[in-house]
């Protein structure tokens, strides 16, 4: 195994003294969840900034539950009538993360892929659980699909997020082919969780790995499932779907230092066998949400620039049989 940078350890160290989901109360954690993290030079090297040349604009969509915020990160050169739409889901453990954290993916996918990027800024744990978050992340996924020209795009679909956000958009592409839609003709999973059940393999270095430690994975499963949420259901664990067959060509990119590594792993195994087309990437050296963090890893931009070309082949040979 090749040793974790030691920035990432260190950020991962105070990150888990600061903001733990297993050391903190629900309220205290709904009361997190109301907080913006702040704009300034620090903040935006540590998490990334959009690039120059992608507009942004803030909207809302309706949802099952009211209004759903979306942020919308389009190229501001080019054509821009047969733009690709891809659909982002933000990371956090379904408990944290917001529309900001998503800045630098969305903002370079959108200026590398020439794409239009709708993040969705999801309902979270614990006030609202499973399957709160799925519903909202389809509603959203419908409703770009359905006014992509207003968006400025017309060709075909991907979707991407990461860890908890990779989870939703592989639960996506399941719903997608049994709702009827919209088609979806690429995914992007980021260290995904893909089994939420007791019988899940147990990832490298589970008990002290950066920013996810057991208890931590625990206490996103407790928040997000509640009493009531089943972790067999494929909303929730995608690889325990019954069929995996006819979904769309994937890229699954995986950490070495990752609890959720055999996730990762299990689901790109999985699809293969569905006869799904599948691009693995193990980066090594590295935790989980290495891709978070491009003022501390240097493996962050690699990572982006994989999912970009693989993005723009997937997508623009799709706009090619339009």
């Amino acid at each position: 195994m090749a040793r974790i940078d030691l920035r990432l350890r260190a950020w991962g160290w105070l990150t888990r003294r600061q903001l733990s989901a297993a050391t903190m109360s629900e309220a205290a954690i709904i009361a997190l969840q109301g907080r913006r993290v702040p704009a300034n030079v620090v903040t935006k090297w540590l998490f990334g900034a959009v690039p120059p040349g992608v507009e942004v604009t803030d909207r809302s969509m309706p949802g099952p539950a009211g209004q759903i915020p979306v942020r919308v990160y389009q190229p501001a050169a080019g054509e821009s009538g047969d733009r690709p739409l891809v659909v982002y889901f933000h990371g956090g453990g379904f408990v944290f993360g917001s529309l900001d954290l998503g800045n630098w993916i969305c903002g370079t996918a959108a200026a590398r892929v020439g794409a239009v990027v709708v993040s969705v800024d999801y309902r979270l744990a614990p006030k609202h659980r499973f399957p709160a978050a799925v519903e909202d992340c389809y509603a959203a996924l419908a409703w770009a699909a359905d006014n992509a020209a207003e968006l400025g795009a017309a060709g075909p679909i991907g979707v991407m997020g990461e860890s908890a956000g990779g989870t939703l958009a592989a639960v996506m592409c399941l719903l997608a082919r049994e709702r009827g839609g919209p088609a979806i003709r690429h995914q992007a999973l980021v260290y995904p969780a893909t089994d939420m059940t007791d019988a899940r393999e147990p990832g490298p270095a589970r008990q002290d790995a950066p920013f996810l430690s057991a208890a931590e994975m625990a206490a996103y499963k407790r928040h997000y499932l509640g009493p009531d949420g089943d972790p067999a259901d494929p909303r929730a664990s995608p690889l325990l779907a019954a069929d995996h067959s006819g979904l769309p060509a994937a890229l699954i990119q995986v950490a070495e230092h990752d609890p959720l590594l055999p996730d990762g792993k299990r689901y790109a195994a999985a699809l293969r066998a569905a006869g799904v087309p599948v691009r693995l990437t193990e980066y090594v050296g590295v935790p989980h949400g290495f891709v978070n963090f491009p003022g501390l890893s240097r493996a962050a931009d690699q990572a982006m620039a994989e999912i970009c070309a693989e993005q723009s082949e997937a997508l623009d040979a799709g706009r090619a049989v339009r």
